[in-house]
């Protein structure tokens, strides 16, 4: 074997290193949001979903939000320095809104078997209550996919709500 091929290339291992750099330039941000909502956000405007479910959710009919939920998500939203901008509709509405960015948080006393999850992001379960049926139900927000510091955020924001932190 010749002598050259015996020792490594300096720029050889800099060019197949090269595809790397920009990961490890995003290491001090993960987790990361692929569009940068959490950014946008903050000092902004949270633009939240509600689609009603009582006792989660609820919509006057002035179109004014109420319930739990609608209560948390205010509170995420101070904790972002940003204030909430309330949009009302149907679960499917809301889904598509929230998968092309339209919103930025989805609320509605979605479960954890929600029919969403391949369009959206669900939180882990914060709370479980007893639906209509008598069975437990794990409740869970959304988020778009991708946006996972936001996703991140909320979810340590309802541990701590909860009191799991």
């Amino acid at each position: 074997m010749p002598a050259d091929r015996a020792r490594p290339r300096p720029g050889r291992r800099l060019l197949l290193a090269a595809p790397l750099l920009p990961l490890l330039a995003a290491c001090g941000r993960i987790p990361a949001d692929s569009r940068g909502t959490t950014e946008r956000v903050r000092g902004g405007t949270l633009r939240v979903g509600v689609s009603p479910n009582p006792p989660a959710t609820d919509v006057a009919d002035d179109g004014s939000p109420s319930g739990d939920e609608v209560d948390l998500a205010a509170a995420f939203a101070r904790t972002l320095d940003a204030e909430p901008a309330w949009t009302t509709g149907a679960e499917s509405a809301l889904a598509t809104e929230l998968e092309t960015g339209g919103i930025d948080l989805w609320i509605g006393g979605l479960d954890d078997t929600s029919p969403w999850t391949s369009k959206v992001a669900l939180t882990r379960p914060y709370r479980t209550v007893e639906g209509p049926d008598g069975k437990e139900r794990k409740l869970v927000m959304a988020v778009r996919m991708g946006e996972n510091r936001l996703l991140t955020a909320l979810e340590r924001f309802l541990a701590h709500e909860e009191g799991e932190l």
